[in-house]
């Protein structure tokens, strides 16, 4: 089954707010197996929404629309709905109590007229209830194509998806089976993974599909199989993922999206009943925040020292100033007696350090931009890796992170 998604705000457009909507609502239908054709940006405009609507619902049978049912003049998604379907707009009684209830708990301003105005809706529409906000979501059936309208505040549009729009589409519709495997690689680039595994990859069944997902030093091989019969796309996609382990096996990590690498660390912290801290320079707390973005987090990681200054590494981490002066603070000796110390200070097992240089300018040291470096100290000793990573800061910063976490995670094993 194909599905289109629309998406309605100027300041999508302009770059102010990034469409995460979408994305949500694209990993829910594929989980469904409901194929995500197009998705389309259109301005809060008449003549764009209509057009958008026209355009996808000749193509899909199924169009979802975020977006522009506010209570203020600038929403017209409602308007536009009743020109598009020769409809006029009622009040929807169990939309306006739902409303006056939650300005009568919840909300310190007075209710206005504008705001029970939310409680209009076309006609022909079959009432969403949003119990999280104003705007109630509609599900509209022209032809052979719904049309669902749900508001655009990611908290309310999630809620509608999961609990009705979902369960309404699996009802009412039937759909194929899709079923994503990603394996997670890392320290090998894509055009050299596609070499290791060309016969592999030409061998897949028809059914089966895969594609490249890079991102700085790591790359995702997701397998895609669709069909009417789960069990069978299981096993084939099972039995493919266990023919690629003896091609790449030493640069897998993990599989499936919520597998990440700080995931796997966390794990095998957590069975090995160790702990961890870090020390962060030019890297400024990231590889903290992915590790501690991880639930359960607290149970084996200790905290970091985010050192950004020379100052901050002489006097809080206890790198010898003569050190820094004899080698540069971007040094592997510098980058070792931070993981050193940060191990001793925060009290972990291991523990992950960096200190480079990631532009514009060489900053307080002569070491070139891109350059590097990343030390990991366990209880039995402490090394550190030179690496070059180009000239862009923010790249720079992301395949250094990236990096430091296979660096920590071989370690981890090998211990």
């Amino acid at each position: 089954m194909q599905a289109e998604i629309i998406t309605i705000g100027d300041e999508i457009l302009i770059g102010q707010i990034v469409d995460s909507n979408s994305a949500f609502i694209s990993k829910e239908l594929n989980k469904i197996g409901v194929s995500v054709y197009q998705i389309t940006s259109v301005q809060d405009t008449r003549e764009h929404i209509l057009e958008a609507m026209t355009i996808s619902g000749a193509r899909s049978p199924l169009v979802i629309i975020t977006g522009g049912l506010g209570p203020t003049k600038d929403d017209v998604t409602k308007h536009s709905l009743c020109e598009f379907f020769q409809d006029e707009l009622v009040m929807d009684n169990n939309v306006l109590g739902h409303i006056e209830e939650l300005f009568k708990k919840y909300i310190s301003t007075p209710i206005s007229d504008l705001n029970r105005k939310q409680a209009l809706v076309p006609s022909k529409a079959t009432v969403l209830q949003n119990s999280y906000g104003t705007a109630p979501g509609l599900w509209i059936k022209n032809g052979n194509t719904v049309y669902v309208s749900l508001p655009g505040v990611p908290l309310e549009m999630k809620y509608l998806i999961r609990d009705q729009v979902i369960p309404k589409i699996v009802t009412e519709y039937e759909r194929p089976h899709i079923l994503h495997k990603t394996i997670l690689t890392h320290g090998l680039g894509e055009s050299a993974i596609a070499e290791k595994i060309e016969t592999w990859e030409d061998k897949l069944p028809d059914f089966v599909r895969l594609a490249y997902l890079p991102n700085l030093g790591r790359v995702r091989l997701r397998l895609t199989a669709k069909g009417n019969d789960m069990e069978v796309l299981t096993q084939a996609v099972n039995a493919e993922v266990k023919k690629l382990y003896p091609l790449i096996g030493d640069i897998i990590y993990g599989e499936d999206e919520e597998d990440s690498i700080e995931g796997q660390i966390g794990k095998l912290l957590t069975k090995k009943g160790m702990t961890l801290g870090t020390a962060e320079s030019f890297t400024g707390g990231k590889i903290a925040q992915r590790i501690a973005s991880i639930p359960g987090a607290s149970a084996y990681f200790k905290g970091s020292v985010v050192s950004y200054a020379t100052e901050a590494k002489i006097h809080l981490l206890n790198v010898p100033k003569e050190v820094i002066d004899k080698h540069s603070v971007v040094s592997e000796e510098v980058a070792i007696s931070m993981a050193e110390n940060a191990r001793k200070i925060l009290k972990a097992d291991f523990s992950i350090a960096t200190t480079g240089n990631a532009g514009p300018t060489k900053g307080d040291s002569d070491a070139e931009v891109g350059t590097v470096f990343i030390a990991i100290s366990s209880p039995e000793h402490t090394f550190a890796q030179q690496f070059t990573m180009g000239n862009q800061r923010e790249r720079i910063v992301q395949k250094s992170v990236n990096k430091a976490f296979e660096l920590l995670a071989k370690e981890i094993l090998n211990f």
